[in-house]
């Protein structure tokens, strides 16, 4: 019984870990560019009016996390034009996990009893059950796309993805907006000055 309290212990850790993770950062570009030449980027908003998916402090956070970070890496973030251009996109999708546990009680075995003498004895067969209980959570992950253009040619130079379990506290998402954007932009080409 300890055995099975001890292995639920580390499954529900372990379900909690993966709510909890870190996002899954994946990115691609050309590397035909020099990114080092690029000295202004303009951001230009969202695609496909994903934004309404997000309240208008997410999107704030969303901003100033990624204007911090070009900044930090000399890009100086304009109000219109720039060398480069930026478009976010946002997909929210809908998941369901299932955990599974199974609760065995009794056992299964045989006893046999053999002596000497006059008689021969033999022990009984006993039957253990068991019962599994399901659960099921819902929760959102975020996909959260962001494209890099070159301001004169419109060509698609970077492109940063980033998918994460969304957390619905407002308080966490303020430290972790800026955390992933952060984790995303370690991707980008230009790395921040030492």
């Amino acid at each position: 019984m300890k055995r099975a309290i001890k292995n639920y212990v580390l499954l529900l850790t372990a379900v909690t870990i993966g709510f909890t993770g870190a996002a899954q950062v994946t990115s691609d570009y050309d590397n035909t560019v020099d990114f080092t030449k690029y000295k202004t980027i303009y951001l230009e908003g969202w695609q496909d009016n994903s934004d309404e998916l997000i309240n208008d402090l997410d999107k704030k956070r969303i901003y100033e996390s990624f204007a911090n970070e070009f900044k930090m890496r000399d890009i100086t973030v304009v109000e219109k034009g720039g060398d480069l251009s930026v478009v976010f996109y946002l997909v929210i999708n809908q998941k369901t996990s299932t955990t599974a546990y199974t609760n065995y009680t009794g056992g299964m075995g045989y006893g046999g009893r053999w002596g000497y003498g006059y008689g021969m004895g033999y022990g009984g067969i006993g039957m253990g059950t068991s019962t599994t209980t399901y659960s099921e959570n819902d929760y959102e992950v975020g996909t959260f796309v962001v494209s890099v253009y070159e301001g004169e040619s419109k060509k698609l130079i970077w492109q940063g993805i980033s998918t994460k379990t969304i957390n619905e506290n407002p308080k966490k998402r303020q430290k972790t907006i800026p955390k992933g954007v952060k984790k995303l932009m370690k991707k980008y080409p230009v790395e921040i000055p030492k």
